[in-house]
C-alpha cells in the first residue's frame, strides 16, 4: 500500500478521473476519439469517448461499452433499499438517473444499443446531482436524437457438470421517433447450477467423527421478465421517462443426504425448497423549467409476492419416518414520490432541494411444523412469525456546491428524515426515528492528481425481514425476529486519491475510517434464539488500492492488466465474549487480478479472484463461510463484424470447492470451549459456455 501511495504521487500523465475493478481493452494506438470536453462554469472537464473509440470491441449494448471504459469501475447502486435517493449507481443516461429500482442498471443498460450511443462521458459525481457527491467517477451515457428502430439479442448456453444445459437470453427493441423513444425488452433464464460435496460432523476436542453426509444439490431457478420503457427529451428541463417491469421467479431445490452416522443405521434425507417469486414496479418522472433551473417529479409503485415452501425427510432405510415443513407467504409493498429542483449556476453555485415521501409495507405469515411417519403435524410457535410492518417515512434536503479555489471545490448538504414504523401481529411495537445527516465533499483536481475528501453522517435502513422469524432447515436452525431493532447510525469518512498511468490507465488509492454506533449484528433473545439486534459501537478501517495498466507502451498490444485489493479492519465488542471481534459477514481482504487482450477481431481474458473468510457471530455457533478460493474465469471471443460477438468461455476453470466451517458451542459463546464442528464442501465444477451477441439498426 505505501508502494501505490508513492506511485500515485509520483509522476505526470493526462488526467483519466475513474476506477477499474474489471479488465477493459487497450487499443493499438491513442483513440482520437478520446478527448476533454468543457463542463459548467466552476466544474472540472468531461472525460469523452465517442462512440468510435468502442468499434474495435464490436459492443452491442451500453453496457458492454461501460465495461471497456479505461479504468472506470462499474456500480449498479442497491436496489433493495427503501426509497429512491440511496439506490443511485454511477452510471447516468443523458444526464439523468434511471427512474427504474426494480430494473438493475445493468439490465436498463444492456436493452441500449450500441448503435444509440453518441459518446459516454466521465466526470467527478457532483455534476450530476446530489445522489452522486462523493462518488469519485460518473459515467455519462449521451444518446442520440436520430430517429429510427435499433435492437440487440444475446444467447448464452452453459453446461453443468451432470451434463444439463442451461439456456439464458435478453432481447430489446428501441423504437425513436422524434423527442419520443419506446423501449421493450424481455429477459429468459433457466439458471441453476448444480454441485455436489459432504458435510462432516466431528466431536471436539477429540476430533471422532459423529456424522458424514454426501450431498448432491439439483438446483434450477427460471426466470422471466418483461420490461417497456418511454422516453421523452425535448431539451434541457423538458424530459419524461415512463417504466414498468414484470418479473416472475421460481426457484426449485432438491437435496440429496446419504447420512452415515458413527451410531445408527444409515439414512436417505431429502431436502426440498420450491419458492415462487413475482415482483411488477411502475414508475416514472417528468421535469420542467422552473426558476432558472428544472423541477423535477418521480414516482415509483412495487409490488412483490413470495411463497416458500421448505420440506425436509428424515429417510432411515430409505423409509420416511418424519420430518419438518415450513410455509412462508410474505407481500412486501413501496409506493414512493419524490420532487426535486436544481440549478446548476446559481450566482456561482450549483443548488439542489427537495423531498421524499414514501410508504412501505410488508406481511409477513411463517408456518412451521413437525411431521412423523403417518403425516401427523404438530406446529412450533415462532416467536413474531405473524406480523405486519408498516412504515411512513419522510425526508427533506438541500445541497450546495461552488468551486472555493482554483482546482478545488467544495459541496455540502444536509438531509432531515422522519419515519413512523410500527408492528403488528405476534408483536407490537411502535417508533418514531429522526435524523439530521449532513455530508460536505471536498474535490480537488490538479493535471496529474485527482483528490476527493468527504464526511457523512449516515443512517443505515432496518430490513423488515429482521422482524419476522424463519427457520433454516438446511441449516438446521432458527433466526428470531427482533420487533425492537433500531438502524445503526455511523460518521464516515473516506479520501481517494488517484491519477494516471501509462496513458489511459490509473492507479486509484481510498482510505476510509467509520465510527458506527448501534452496530447492527446478533444478539440473543428471550426466547433462546438468536436474532439480528444493535450490540453497541464499533468502528471500520477501509484501504483499497487499484492498478489498471494499459501494457501497449510495454511491448504487449491490446493488453491491459487490472490489480484490486482491499482491506477492511472492523472491530465491535461481542455480546457473548465481551472480547473484541470483526463485524459479522466481513471478509478481512479481498483481491481479483483480471488481464485482458484485443486482438483486431479476436480476444481472450482471464480473472482470478480471492476473499478471506466471512464469519457469522451467532449466539452458539460461528458459521465461516469460505468461497471457491481462488475463484477463476476464462474467455476467448471472436468478432466478426461490428454488430456479432461469439464467446467461449468457462467459469471457475481451476475446478475449485466452496467450503464452509461451522463450530458450536453449549449453551452458548459465552463457553469458550467448542464442542462440535462441522466442515461443508461444495463443488459446481468447471462450467463452460458459449454466448452469441448481435445488434440491428
Amino acid at each position: 500500500m505505501k508502494n501505490l501511495l508513492v506511485l500515485l504521487l509520483a509522476g505526470t500523465a493526462a488526467p483519466v478521473f475513474a476506477q477499474a475493478a474489471t479488465p477493459t481493452p487497450t487499443p493499438a494506438t491513442t483513440p482520437p476519439a478520446q478527448s476533454q470536453t468543457a463542463a459548467e462554469p466552476g466544474r472540472a472537464a468531461r472525460t469523452s469517448y465517442d462512440a468510435a473509440y468502442f468499434q474495435q470491441y464490436a459492443p452491442s449494448n451500453a453496457l458492454q461499452m461501460i465495461q471497456r471504459l479505461p479504468g472506470f469501475s462499474f456500480d449498479q447502486g442497491d436496489q433493495n433499499v427503501r426509497g429512491f435517493s440511496q439506490a443511485a449507481g454511477n452510471v447516468v443516461i443523458d444526464g439523468q438517473r434511471p427512474s427504474s429500482k426494480s430494473d438493475t442498471l445493468d439490465t436498463v443498460l444492456s436493452r441500449i444499443p450500441a448503435s444509440r450511443v453518441v459518446k459516454i462521458e466521465i466526470a467527478p459525481g457532483d455534476q450530476f446531482g446530489a445522489e452522486y457527491i462523493g462518488k469519485s467517477q460518473v459515467a455519462n451515457v449521451v444518446l442520440t436524437a436520430a430517429s429510427g428502430m435499433t435492437g440487440q439479442v444475446e444467447a448464452t448456453a452453459y453446461r453443468t457438470f451432470t451434463g444439463r444445459y442451461l439456456p439464458d437470453g435478453n432481447a430489446s427493441v428501441v423504437l425513436k421517433r422524434g423527442p419520443s423513444s419506446f423501449t421493450l425488452g424481455a429477459n429468459l433464464s433457466a439458471n441453476g447450477f448444480p454441485e455436489e460435496g459432504y458435510d462432516r460432523i466431528t466431536a471436539l476436542p477429540s476430533g471422532q467423527q459423529l456424522e458424514y453426509r454426501k450431498k448432491l444439490n439439483d438446483t434450477r431457478e427460471p426466470a422471466a421478465s418483461l420490461s417497456a420503457a418511454w422516453d421523452y427529451n425535448d431539451g434541457t428541463n423538458k424530459t419524461a421517462h415512463l417504466n414498468g417491469r414484470y418479473l416472475i421467479d421460481r426457484f426449485k431445490l432438491s437435496q440429496y443426504n446419504q447420512v452415515t452416522p458413527s451410531v445408527g443405521p444409515a439414512r436417505d434425507d431429502r431436502l426440498f425448497q420450491r419458492y415462487k417469486f413475482d415482483n411488477w414496479e411502475i414508475g416514472g418522472d417528468v421535469t420542467r423549467p422552473f426558476a432558472g433551473g428544472g423541477l423535477k417529479l418521480i414516482g415509483l409503485v412495487t409490488r412483490r409476492e413470495r411463497n416458500n415452501l421448505d420440506t425436509s425427510f428424515v429417510r432411515p432405510g430409505g423409509i420416511v419416518s418424519g420430518g419438518t415443513e415450513q410455509l412462508l407467504a410474505d407481500h412486501r409493498d413501496e409506493s414512493l414520490a419524490r420532487l426535486v429542483w436544481s440549478r446548476s449556476n446559481w450566482n456561482g453555485w450549483s443548488a439542489e432541494i427537495g423531498g421524499e415521501a414514501a410508504i412501505n409495507r410488508l406481511v409477513s405469515d411463517v408456518d412451521l411444523s413437525v411431521f412423523d411417519a403417518t403425516g401427523g403435524r404438530t406446529p412450533i410457535d415462532l416467536p413474531i412469525d405473524h406480523a405486519i410492518v408498516k412504515e411512513y417515512r419522510g425526508e427533506v434536503f438541500a445541497n450546495v456546491g461552488r468551486p472555493i479555489a482554483n482546482k478545488l471545490r467544495l459541496d455540502v448538504g444536509v438531509t432531515y428524515e422522519a419515519s413512523k414504523l410500527t408492528v403488528r401481529g405476534d408483536a407490537l411495537a411502535d417508533r418514531t426515528l429522526k435524523f439530521l445527516k449532513p455530508k460536505a465533499t471536498l474535490d480537488w483536481q490538479l493535471p496529474d492528481l485527482h483528490a476527493q475528501l468527504s464526511v457523512q453522517r449516515t443512517v443505515a435502513q432496518l430490513q423488515f425481514e429482521d422482524f419476522i422469524s424463519v427457520a433454516e432447515l438446511a441449516n438446521d436452525r432458527v433466526n428470531g425476529g427482533n420487533a425492537d431493532l433500531l438502524p445503526q447510525r455511523a460518521w464516515q469518512s473516506n479520501l481517494t486519491l488517484d491519477r494516471p498511468f501509462l496513458g489511459d490507465g490509473l492507479l486509484k488509492l481510498e482510505l476510509g475510517y467509520t465510527r458506527i454506533s448501534l452496530l447492527q449484528d446478533r444478539i440473543p433473545t428471550p426466547d433462546g434464539f438468536d436474532a439480528p439486534g444493535n450490540i453497541g459501537s464499533g468502528r471500520e478501517l477501509l484501504w483499497r488500492g487499484t492498478i489498471d495498466a494499459p501494457l501497449g507502451k510495454l511491448g504487449i498490444k491490446g493488453g491491459r492488466l487490472t490489480l484490486y485489493g482491499s482491506i477492511v479492519d472492523t472491530s465491535v465488542r461481542d455480546p457473548y465474549t465481551g472480547r473484541k471481534r470483526r463485524f459479522s459477514g466481513n471478509s478481512t481482504s479481498f483481491w481479483t487480478a483480471d488481464y485482458r487482450q484485443d486482438l483486431g477481431k479476436f480476444a481472450y481474458g482471464v480473472h482470478l479472484e480471492s476473499a478471506s473468510l466471512s464469519t457469522q457471530y451467532r449466539q452458539n455457533e460461528l458459521d465461516s463461510f469460505y468461497g471457491m478460493q481462488p475463484y477463476s474465469s476464462v474467455f476467448a471471443e471472436y468478432r466478426p463484424d461490428k454488430k456479432t460477438t461469439f464467446t467461449a468461455g468457462v467459469r471457475n476453470a481451476l475446478d475449485v470447492t466452496s467450503a464452509r466451517y461451522r463450530i458450536f458451542f453449549t449453551p452458548s459463546r459465552a463457553n469458550p470451549n467448542p464442542d462440535t464442528f462441522e466442515q461443508r464442501q461444495r463443488n459446481q465444477h468447471v462450467i463452460p459456455y458459449i454466448t452469441i451477441k448481435h445488434s440491428f439498426g
